[in-house]
């Protein structure tokens, strides 16, 4: 009964982590937002995001997670963006430090600001607990729209990002998640 059981759960796990593979989401084709929010951790996010600002794709940007010492003119400095783009349209989250802390961070920024729709660019292995965690902390009040930015990751980051996602949900499921 109970290698029956472990059985069952190892094929639903591996057919569960095949379609999480399988639906990496790509960059999204063109569609305005009122927002694009970026949490930092991957390469080519803030890239990808700034970009879409540059393209009038969103009105204003949020940059989740921005290390307290970094000041936008650095930023503009090392993207090659101007100073005069960060003053007018892009905002700073200096207080989160991972993803559930993006999304509640965002979600303030959102409420602020009262935007309806959101472009959450990430990369793609990290959007769906990206965007688990902001429905969650934004309610059904927002429309949010995957952007993913394409990457490579090796596979034991697949796997980790996968397990991390599913007990997320699981505590989301159960009410133990906040």
């Amino acid at each position: 009964m109970i290698k029956r059981l472990f059985s069952l759960v190892l094929i639903m796990w591996l057919l569960g982590f095949v379609l999480f593979m399988l639906t990496l989401p790509q960059p999204l084709a063109e569609r305005r937002t009122d927002a694009i929010v970026v949490p930092t951790g991957g390469p080519g996010r803030i890239a990808r995001g700034l970009a879409l600002l540059q393209d009038r794709a969103a009105q204003r940007m949020l940059i989740s997670g921005v290390a307290p010492q970094v000041r936008p003119g650095e930023l503009a400095a090392e993207y090659k963006v101007s100073a005069r783009l960060f003053a007018c349209c892009i905002d700073l989250g200096h207080e989160a430090v991972d993803t559930q802390s993006n999304a509640e961070e965002t979600a303030l920024w959102v409420s602020q600001h009262g935007y309806k729709s959101v472009r959450l660019v990430t990369s793609d292995w990290h959007m769906a607990r990206a965007r688990l965690e902001l429905v969650h902390a934004l309610g059904n009040d927002v429309e949010v729209l995957e952007d993913g930015v394409p990457s490579a990751p090796r596979f034991g980051l697949l796997i980790a990002e996968y397990n991390k996602l599913l007990l997320r949900q699981i505590a989301l499921w159960t009410g133990l998640g906040g």
